[in-house]
């Protein structure tokens, strides 16, 4: 694994910001439109809900869940993970740590009923709240509230010798995407899984627009408010 991803990162910069090898697909066709929420609104609208949900969420249920996953089970209530942004560009991703607080001396996905997650953190990930601190990866400018997720730096030097695949991340990532709603998450043990999941954020990537943002934001509402079956 460290000869793979010696192999295909392209420089460590001093901010220990990592970047995969981009390279720009041209037989893959995104629809470059004009439209102002594209260009401008998308953004506007990123920094407005994140900085209300940190401000009127947050604020006061990080401390609330904090307390309960110190309690469940002694450690950092965030787990920050290196994942894949904007063209292959290395982000720390914030999420509420759901599994017990071991040293991992390799990477490998959660899976059905995974002994590494804690109770506090099944009830977590079935109703999504373990993203909400990702706000701040919006309001910073890493990520946007809808688009492709993303995974796990590991996860991608698997996958990233396809430009389909690296196709996905010509956009900025998202805290919930098409895919999620439409239940292709969870872990990816078979290849298929993975090429349905990319299916999805391609369509997504060229059909985007302001209504259909909001669509998948409230279906994402919806998924939260009944559970996540394949979050595991």
């Amino acid at each position: 694994m460290e000869n793979i991803l010696s192999k295909f990162y392209l420089s460590t910069k001093p901010t220990s910001n990592l970047y995969l090898q981009w390279i720009e697909d041209e037989s893959f066709v995104v629809d470059e439109s004009n439209s102002f929420y594209l260009i401008v609104g998308k953004r506007l609208v990123d920094i407005l809900i994140s900085a209300a949900a940190i401000v009127f969420v947050l604020s006061w249920l990080l401390p609330i869940i904090g307390i309960i996953i110190f309690i469940d089970s002694p450690g950092s209530i965030f787990f920050i993970q290196p994942r894949t942004g904007y063209k292959g560009a290395c982000f720390p991703c914030i999420k509420f740590r759901t599994m017990y607080n071991i040293k991992q001396t390799e990477f490998r996905q959660t899976s059905l009923n995974d002994d590494r997650v804690t109770r506090v953190g099944r009830f977590l990930r079935k109703t999504n709240l373990d993203e909400l601190p990702q706000f701040i990866n919006v309001l910073l400018g890493s990520m946007s509230i809808v688009g492709p997720r993303p995974h796990a730096v590991q996860h991608d030097v698997l996958y990233w010798t396809s430009m389909t695949y690296r196709n996905r991340y010509r956009i900025k990532p998202g805290i919930t995407g098409l895919a999620q709603v439409r239940g292709a998450r969870g872990e990816t043990e078979k290849s298929q899984k993975m090429d349905h999941r990319v299916r999805y954020d391609l369509f997504y990537i060229k059909q985007r627009s302001f209504l259909f943002d909001i669509k998948i934001f409230i279906l994402t509402i919806k998924t939260m408010l009944e559970g996540d079956k394949n979050a595991w």
